[in-house]
């Protein structure tokens, strides 16, 4: 026993490990876009943040969906199905090509879903407001980009390769530095474009990042019998059918998690803009602590799904434990680091003492975030394995909808239980709606994995 415990380790950090570098590298974009946003000026990284708010859920909405790739394909793996891939990946570039139409349009408007909370008594500041519209129509543009090279990184990711997404978003962030330095700065005869310089790099580096993966797949030699697969049809209606099914509630799901942030940035912009940016910073910090989770989790739904797709769902319930107690054991050591290193996080953005003392207070609801988020990702990409993605829409409605958010709005904006708490309310709601999706989410993980052997493969072939 110690024996298969021991190689489930290996396997999943083996897997996990590029996984958390490539994600490290996509928050670390975030993280740079915000420095230097922020040593521009208040007001770009403000604007930066709201505009950062509507761009996460409305992009995570299309990862969701097409992330469902991932464990279809490594079942096919699994499954010695492999001439099944190629179809699965081309009618994926189809979906991705709709989505961006729909998105780009979205982001265009964002104007409109902004001054929703533009108010004569709570206005937001206008040089804010120019800065977050204009990031996003600049932002825009790289969509098809972003959403091509998705399709291909779930490929790859199902196929049990994960690091050539570690080394193409490595590349991106190494990019992303200088081009951002020039566009923010007007450097080289460029004009100065402030903080919307960060929505035209990330377009960019977008199509940059698709580029490289689309030539990966295409020399590589573990792909070659993917790659001669046949053409068949342009629109495959059975193919698109199961990755919409199987896509939606995790597309929904990433939307109702991510989005919530996007609500609560909106809602308290007539704080100030100390208080808008206190909240991207820690913000930015959780983006970058959720690589970890969202990583094992990633190499969990990759392991989970291949052994259900070799028949082998004894070894997939124990890899779904082991990945659940190294996300535990995780969560701890990262919220130790939060705590001891908090002064030292705070200063690489900002040197405001406004700024910093919001900050001192939020890190501290972040590192007790830890342990609850850590869980319910992991968990989460356990179910996805299993293909059991309904259970996870609805939980996450429940957990940040119902729960998460009304808390946060009572504490934060309200004085029906304490006086307000500002953005402190707000991630304390946070905190609670995560705990329940949490115990909800491992919950249902037990109940699918008690369930016959033969119904639980039928529910992986979907």
């Amino acid at each position: 026993m110690k024996q298969i415990y021991s190689k489930e380790i290996k396997i999943i950090i083996k897997l996990a490990m590029p996984v958390i570098i490539a994600q490290l590298a996509q928050t670390g974009i975030t993280f740079v876009d915000t420095i230097m946003a922020g040593h521009y000026s208040a007001a770009a990284l403000s604007g930066v943040a709201i505009g950062a708010s509507i761009w996460l859920p409305t992009i995570l909405f299309g990862q969701g969906l097409l992330s469902i790739l991932t464990p279809i394909i490594a079942n096919l793996n699994g499954a010695a199905k492999r001439n099944q891939i190629a179809d699965h990946t081309r009618q994926g570039l189809v979906i991705a090509s709709v989505l961006s139409l729909i998105m780009m349009v979205f982001l265009y408007n964002s104007d409109k879903i902004i001054l929703l909370r533009n108010s004569p008594d709570n206005p937001i500041d206008p040089e804010m407001m120019y800065v977050a519209v204009h990031f996003l129509r600049a932002i825009m543009w790289g969509v098809p980009g972003f959403l091509f090279y998705l399709v291909y990184r779930f490929q790859c990711e199902g196929l049990s390769n994960t690091k050539p997404s570690m080394y193409i978003m490595f590349f991106a962030l190494v990019a992303n530095i200088p081009i951002n330095y020039v566009l923010i700065y007007g450097k080289f005869g460029f004009p100065e474009l402030g903080g919307v310089g960060c929505g035209v790099t990330a377009a960019i580096v977008f199509w940059l990042m698709f580029i490289l993966i689309k030539c990966f797949t295409l020399f590589t030699g573990s792909q070659r019998d993917i790659k001669k697969t046949p053409f068949t049809q342009l629109f495959n209606k059975s193919i698109i059918k199961r990755i919409t099914v199987l896509g939606i509630p995790l597309a929904l799901a990433y939307f109702f998690e991510v989005s919530l942030f996007a609500i609560i940035a909106l809602m308290i912009a007539p704080l100030g803009k100390e208080t808008v940016s206190a909240h991207q910073i820690i913000f930015t910090l959780s983006s970058m602590t959720f690589a970890i989770p969202l990583s094992l989790g990633i190499a969990t739904s990759i392991r989970v799904g291949y052994l259900l797709g070799n028949k082998k769902p004894s070894l997939a319930r124990q890899s779904a434990y082991i990945s659940l107690m190294i996300s535990l054991v995780s969560a701890l050591v990262i919220a130790l680091l939060l705590i001891v290193f908090r002064n030292f996080l705070i200063s690489w953005f900002t040197r405001d003492p406004v700024i910093i003392t919001l900050c001192m207070q939020l890190i501290i609801l972040l590192a007790i975030y830890q342990l609850s988020d850590y869980l319910q990702v992991t968990a989460s990409n356990v179910l996805r394995g299993y293909k059991d993605t309904q259970s996870i829409l609805v939980i996450t409605l429940i957990s940040y909808w119902i729960i998460g958010l009304p808390l946060g709005y009572i504490l934060g904006l309200t004085d029906l239980i304490t006086k307000p708490m500002g953005a402190a309310g707000f991630w304390t709601g946070i905190i609670a709606g995560l705990s329940c999706a949490a115990v909800l989410l491992i919950a249902r993980m037990f109940y699918i994995q008690k369930q016959p052997i033969d119904k639980i493969l039928k529910q992986a072939d979907k």
